[in-house]
């Protein structure tokens, strides 16, 4: 992890950028010495595909039924 600050990473984005990609290394650019942004390397969200799993859950029609000798404690 890198940290410049805000004026070297205008005048040196393309250097930055090119470590980032290569290098995979992550940029934190600061402002009076305080960090305000981050620069890392973009990850693409993993997309969940629906029903991929239709057809191979099953429930038992009882499945929200409780035990006898748990109900005695709420009586």
């Amino acid at each position: 992890m890198h940290y410049v600050n805000v004026h070297d990473a205008k005048t040196h984005l393309s250097k930055y950028l090119e470590a980032i990609s290569e290098k995979d290394e992550t940029i934190v650019i600061c402002r009076n010495g305080k960090p305000i942004a981050e620069l890392k390397r973009y990850q693409k969200p993993n997309k969940r595909k629906q029903g991929l799993l239709k057809g191979q859950i099953h429930m038992k029609a009882d499945f929200d039924e409780l035990p006898e000798d748990f109900m005695k404690h709420f009586q």
